[in-house]
């Protein structure tokens, strides 16, 4: 399972449901995108010292960019992006999952809704 930035963020916030959600699945990935959007989030070095031990301890799988990824988010970015709005990050998270065959979990689904063939396992904080 690929766990999209936002439920990332609500695990490292203390939010108990995002937390089980991610100690359900014995498999636990994201995206180098959804890596690089923690990183910058991070206010100082204390926090990303805490984000990248998140990364460890949880033993999550960083999903590389890879030719194929980048051609498929390039052809989802051309087919969506106007009519939809298609971020170029939500692009890439969506084209890793699909490369990979891998379902995202995200509370974000509206972001995703448009996108073929992407197995989404929508995510309620609350």
């Amino acid at each position: 399972m690929i766990f999209d930035t936002d439920v990332l963020i609500w695990t490292l916030r203390g939010n108990t449901r995002a937390a089980r959600a991610i100690q359900r699945e014995s498999e636990r990935a994201m995206t180098v995108v959804n890596h690089m959007e923690l990183m910058q989030g991070a206010r100082d070095r204390r926090e990303l010292a805490l984000i990248k031990s998140f990364i460890k301890d949880l033993g999550f799988r960083v999903l590389p960019l890879s030719q194929r990824i980048g051609h498929r988010a390039a052809i989802l970015m051309e087919e969506h992006t106007r009519s939809s709005g298609l971020t170029l990050a939500d692009a890439l998270v969506a084209a890793t999952a699909l490369e990979n065959e891998e379902p995202l979990c995200t509370a974000n689904a509206n972001h995703f809704r448009i996108v073929p063939d992407l197995r989404v396992k929508v995510f309620r904080p609350e």
